[in-house]
């Protein structure tokens, strides 16, 4: 008998990142999600909380990396996947790079702010020590549009 739960018991990471990013919105921050995950547990959350902790660095994949540094104590996350709802900026990519995240799964694409398809392409820098594997666009569209109706609304 397998000690791994059942794929119906699994969390839906994507599904959590979206209902972390819902919750900045709400918090009036910009709609950005992210779960941390290994071997079907979550070891961190984060949400976009920059206006509120007054933290240029705190972007949903930073404190998500934050969180599951400090649930297994240590600076590695080897082994770990990250989902976000946006393409990570260059500083979070370079944060998911040291931290060692084995694969990124995002959302919507960045074309302004991205640093991993888009901007400097952190992971192909010769610079960079570890990259990881990338799969982009998973429900593009439903966090594109979350992140329009935020901006919209924020102009109207």
């Amino acid at each position: 008998m397998s000690d791994r739960p059942p794929l119906d018991a699994l969390p839906d990471p994507m599904g959590l990142a979206f209902a972390e990013a819902r919750a900045a919105a709400e918090a009036g921050e910009v709609p950005v999600g992210a779960v941390v995950m290994r071997g079907g547990a979550v070891l961190g959350l984060g949400r976009n909380r920059p206006r509120a902790l007054r933290d240029p660095t705190a972007h949903a994949e930073m404190l998500a990396i934050r969180a599951a540094c400090a649930a297994l104590g240590q600076e590695r996350l080897e082994g770990c996947d990250l989902y976000v709802t946006l393409e990570p900026c260059p500083m979070c990519a370079g944060a998911i790079s040291h931290a060692r995240i084995r694969r990124l799964y995002f959302a919507a694409h960045d074309p302004k702010g991205g640093g991993v398809e888009q901007g400097p392409r952190v992971f192909n820098q010769p610079t960079c020590h570890h990259a990881p594997e990338v799969y982009g666009g998973l429900r593009e569209a439903e966090a594109a549009e979350m992140l329009r109706a935020f901006f919209r609304d924020r102009r109207a």
